[in-house]
């Protein structure tokens, strides 16, 4: 086994320090975009997932559709054509505009699937036990349902979550310059894949403090159901 060449391939200090800045700026672009679309994505499938409980045949419809078709098509397709397409009818978005679009409306639709599977799986009396109390539909779910239904959502969320934010590295078609493609570019330039190991460093660092919080909600919410 050659250390020296593997140090020297994937691990050399030289590059490592040369193109750091680089693939650090390439991070926080990767972080801000992935926080907008957790924002947007989750809240985008409440919402959605809200609007469904209202039963309403024609609104379910239109729910139903959008969301097979968002998690039916890849989210590259869907970056392509909102950076590269819409120009053509007058609508110019930006890189990250492209990209955070695409990956909200998919994370809406799968996380849409999640909050409604939580909320159908609850007992429906539990929802007309409220409604006779006197509250609301909308003060049935805030209070009764969702706080119930959340805890089954979380382990599928996170998983979703992260899935879909990895797919920042999809805004490299459209000259995002999230951290792979900056990383991608160093290496292009050094001739040395070390800028590569240092955007999977990153992506670690950034990924796993949210795969541990997941973890953690989860077990708390499963002992607090084993104590009921």
């Amino acid at each position: 086994m050659d250390l020296d060449r593997l140090i020297f391939t994937f691990f050399n200090a030289e590059v490592a320090k040369q193109y750091l800045p680089q693939v650090l700026e390439g991070a926080w672009v990767t972080i801000l975009l992935g926080l907008a679309v957790i924002v947007a994505g989750l809240a985008g499938g409440l919402l959605l997932a809200f609007l469904r409980s209202f039963r309403l045949r024609a609104l379910n419809f239109f729910i139903v559709g959008f969301v097979d078709i968002m998690r039916a098509l890849p989210p590259l397709v869907l970056i392509i054509l909102f950076y590269y397409a819409l120009p053509s009818i007058g609508v110019s978005l930006s890189a990250f505009a492209a990209t955070w679009l695409a990956l909200a409306l998919v994370l809406a639709a799968f996380s849409e699937e999640i909050f409604w599977s939580g909320i159908a799986s609850l007992p429906y009396g539990q929802v007309e036990a409220s409604r006779s109390t006197g509250m609301s539909h909308t003060q049935t779910m805030i209070w009764v349902v969702l706080p119930q239904a959340c805890k089954m959502m979380i382990a599928p969320l996170t998983n979703r979550v992260i899935a879909t934010v990895k797919g920042t590295a999809y805004g490299s078609v459209a000259a995002l310059n999230e951290i792979l493609n900056q990383a991608t570019s160093a290496t292009s330039f050094a001739g040395n894949p070390t800028p590569l190991t240092l955007g999977a460093i990153g992506y670690l660092i950034i990924f796993i403090p949210v795969v541990v919080a997941g973890r953690m909600v989860e077990k708390r919410y499963g002992n607090a159901r084993k104590r009921v």
